[in-house]
């Protein structure tokens, strides 16, 4: 592995290692290699995918070489798949290449089977019925879908799988897990040990701000009842308690103490999406079930008993000021009780597995320390079928979109850098007739006898 890493730095940087080695196990098939299917295999090859495989009949004309630049002059009247197969091979010699010189609306109708070798399958270009057929294939495999559709400077892009779960699903915002305002009793005992009224200047500087937030919060709320501040003026109020504390106006640690109070307001309990997540049916497992949801069953045993009502520690602290020997020993604290946590809920899994009648050891420590860390932001993804989006007679949302002002307005596109979605809807349902059109007629609106107007 160590040769990847060096070549892929920067996206390892972005989706980490399990994301890399999941890119280099993939085998991706892609359907007609015009520019769209080209450009989009291009990017994949590049970030190092494990394998390809190109599917497309046509042969290179000479107007694929205005729109296409994985084929030159040369490449006239020669197989489309393999031209572009070439290409794509010498960007990454490592990905596996071959090709397919056969329609794909052919092998969907002759040879269903073929798509199951593959972990993606990405059809450019295809007409409705084509994708109406495809998509059922897929599903029955298990493989993700992904069709794309051009038309010159716009088009379309739907993802279509039955079910995709993420456990490092890397959200932009989310609070950091420090439990400041329900710490365990091992971190409550540590921020004990401190004395925030100290006369040690040097001691009163380096006090972690995860520290003088437990400790404002408890006498926060030995003075009020229990309760946490909740209005604006009180959040106010506790910020001011916290900046009474200071020695002099340079200690940086309070100032981030301050800045990070609104952590100490933060729900306690998890979100509304892992909520939805845990009461998924698909937590009543079975022989069948996914590795996903067996560790969710496990976690919704440990949110509703050791964790009561918290999921497991993350183990993890941001930097912050702070004397080595405290930090050290307060990340010691955080590691130690998401250690604590991962062993229990390690346990529950295998526990689930046995009882399903599988191997307790089928899933991996690593997996289970990983599910552990993202808990939190566990993310279920699922697609209705396309034929009940292309069947159905009056879509709500597009409805919806269609006739409601606040969506925003076509002449609002102008102006805008993301469509609104009313104008979005109308494209929509614009290239879906332009593809209906050209499926009866055997041409795209505006092209009569050869000539486009």
């Amino acid at each position: 592995m160590a040769e990847p890493k060096v070549k892929y730095d920067r996206q390892l940087r972005i989706w980490g290692e399990k994301g890399q080695a999941a890119l280099e196990k993939a085998s991706i098939c892609l359907l007609n290699c015009g520019p769209t299917g080209s450009e989009t295999l291009k990017n994949l090859v590049l970030g190092g995918v494990g394998s390809i495989t190109i599917v497309d009949g046509s042969k290179v004309e000479v107007g694929d070489l205005g729109n296409n630049f994985m084929v030159d002059e040369s490449s006239v009247g020669q197989s489309k798949a393999e031209c572009v197969c070439a290409f794509l091979q010498e960007l990454n010699d490592a990905v596996k290449a071959k090709f397919i010189e056969e329609h794909p609306e052919e092998l969907i109708e002759t040879n269903p089977s073929f798509f199951s070798q593959f972990t993606l399958v990405i059809a450019t270009q295809l007409v409705e019925d084509s994708m109406v057929k495809l998509d059922r294939i897929c599903r029955e495999a298990n493989i993700i879908l992904i069709f794309a559709r051009s038309y010159g400077l716009m088009g379309l892009v739907r993802i279509s799988v039955k079910e995709h779960t993420v456990i490092e699903s890397k959200p932009d915002h989310f609070l950091d897990d420090l439990r400041l305002n329900d710490p365990w009793p091992e971190l409550r005992r540590f921020a004990e040990t401190i004395d925030l009224n100290t006369t040690d200047a040097v001691v009163h500087k380096h006090t972690p701000y995860i520290i003088i937030l437990v400790k404002m919060a408890e006498e926060w709320t030995n003075m009020h009842g229990g309760k946490f501040p909740s209005t604006r003026e009180e959040k106010k109020q506790f910020k001011d308690l916290i900046k009474s504390k200071m020695s002099t106006v340079d200690e940086e640690n309070y100032k981030e103490a301050m800045e990070a109070s609104f952590k100490v307001f933060s729900p306690v309990g998890i979100g509304p999406n892992l909520q939805k997540i845990i009461n998924d049916s698909c937590t009543e497992v079975d022989s069948n079930s996914s590795d996903f949801w067996v560790m969710v069953a496990a976690l919704k045993e440990f949110i509703a008993s050791e964790g009561g009502g918290e999921t497991p520690l993350e183990g993890s602290i941001p930097d912050m000021t702070s004397s080595t020997e405290l930090y050290v020993n307060l990340q010691k604290t955080y590691q130690a009780k998401a250690e604590a946590d991962f062993l229990v809920m390690e346990q529950r899994v295998k526990n689930l597995l046995k009882k399903i009648s599988r191997d307790p050891a089928s899933i991996s420590k690593a997996n289970i320390k990983s599910f552990c860390r993202n808990a939190r932001k566990l993310a279920v993804c699922r697609y209705r079928l396309i034929e009940d989006e292309f069947n159905s007679p009056a879509q709500p949302e597009l409805q919806k979109y269609l006739t409601d002002e606040d969506y925003g307005t076509l002449q609002e596109a102008n102006t805008l850098k993301v469509l609104p979605e009313n104008t979005a809807a109308g494209l929509y349902i614009l290239l879906r007739a332009a593809d209906r059109f050209a499926a009866n007629y055997n041409k795209f609106p505006g092209q009569f006898d050869g000539i486009s107007w």
